[in-house]
């Protein structure tokens, strides 16, 4: 592409530690300062870092891929996702392509809360995460054009509010796990239940505790049995309760969030989630991939069917709820979307730059 890219290139930070027998190039991290960031509230952050992940050559066609509410750039590098996607001849072959892969605002590397702030961080919503995300690919990339935005979950969220704030960047859009709408209904419920849990807990200390609340970690399990996992996988799983409470347990034993501030600003940043008014303006072709036992994205409400029908060039694919899906989760397995991906980007025009 261009210089910058280029040196960018030289200049990325060591090659990340793989966590499976990588089938594409070795991932390579970086990080960038945005000076005095301005957010939706207008508070005005004056350095906010933006950390991120890219697979392959700069000299590649640029893809965005963006991560869920409880991840990082790392989480979409494992066997049934980036292994499925990435490798040769597979639909975003890293050889041909210069993947992207940002640590959202308040996520992984990236600035944070608990960078030393705490509740003084400023209250950053998806439009603002997105927004970052522009100014990482167009300032410091120097990336004018993607072929192709892949989200999932929340990842699939910003891809929506790529899709209608800025229209004209990609040729394509695949949201995973989300809904052209407004947050609402039991996702968001559930969300402000674990916000308020946590809150409410007397260790919290509004925010200045020198103990993670206890709250956090039940907070989080509950939230990831109720909105997560597939009703079939999950009954396999605990046929019995006392299945059902070894499973508890092994979740409650496992490293959990770490820290109470940006596990509530990284939820609650969902609040005002609504693209919906602006549908019309998307102009890249989209690939929406839900799966039809989606506990937050339920098919049968039908209202992404029917937002999808404001937009010029869209199409849903709905996976059917089987032993192999895990409800919310299914899409964090690319295999059910290798094919439609493929013949996506093999219909969708390379719009001019």
């Amino acid at each position: 592409m261009n210089l910058l890219r280029s040196a960018i290139a030289v200049g990325l930070a060591l090659v990340v530690g793989p966590a499976f027998a990588q089938n594409h190039p070795a991932p390579k991290q970086g990080e960038w300062i945005v000076r005095d960031f301005k957010f939706h509230t207008g508070e005005v952050l004056p350095e906010l870092k933006l950390a991120y992940t890219t697979v392959g050559e700069p000299t590649g066609e640029p893809v965005l891929l963006i991560h869920g509410t409880a991840g990082a750039a790392n989480s979409m590098l494992n066997t049934n996702f980036a292994g499925e996607l990435l490798g040769p001849g597979q639909p975003l072959d890293a050889r041909r392509y210069f993947i992207i892969i940002p640590d959202a605002i308040g996520g992984g590397h990236s600035s944070k809360p608990s960078d030393g702030l705490r509740t003084r961080f400023p209250r950053y919503n998806y439009d603002d995460m997105v927004d970052a995300q522009y100014r990482l690919l167009t300032e410091h990339l120097g990336v004018k054009h993607l072929r192709v935005i892949v989200g999932q979950s929340m990842g699939g969220m910003h891809a929506w509010v790529w899709g209608v704030r800025y229209p004209g960047f990609m040729d394509a859009l695949v949201p995973l796990a989300a809904q052209p709408t407004a947050m609402s209904s039991r996702n968001w419920m559930l969300r402000r239940m674990m916000i308020e849990a946590i809150r409410m807990d007397p260790d919290y200390k509004d925010g200045n505790y020198t103990t993670q609340p206890k709250s956090l970690k039940f907070a989080n399990v509950f939230f990831g049995l109720a909105t997560n996992g597939g009703n079939i996988a999950l009954q396999n799983a605990a046929p019995t309760s006392e299945a059902g409470d070894k499973i508890i347990r092994e979740r409650l034993a496992a490293r959990g969030p770490q820290d109470a501030n940006d596990f509530i600003y990284r939820y609650e940043a969902s609040r005002d989630y609504d693209p919906s008014p602006q549908l019309e303006k998307i102009q890249a072709m989209v690939l929406a991939v839900n799966a039809a036992d989606d506990e937050r994205n339920p098919p049968e409400t039908g209202i992404t069917e029917q937002a999808l029908k404001r937009i010029k060039n869209a199409r849903l694919l709905l996976i059917p709820a089987s032993e192999q899906t895990r409800g919310h989760g299914t899409t964090g397995q690319a295999k059910f979307f290798t094919d439609a991906l493929r013949e996506l980007l093999q219909a969708a025009p390379r719009r001019a730059m």
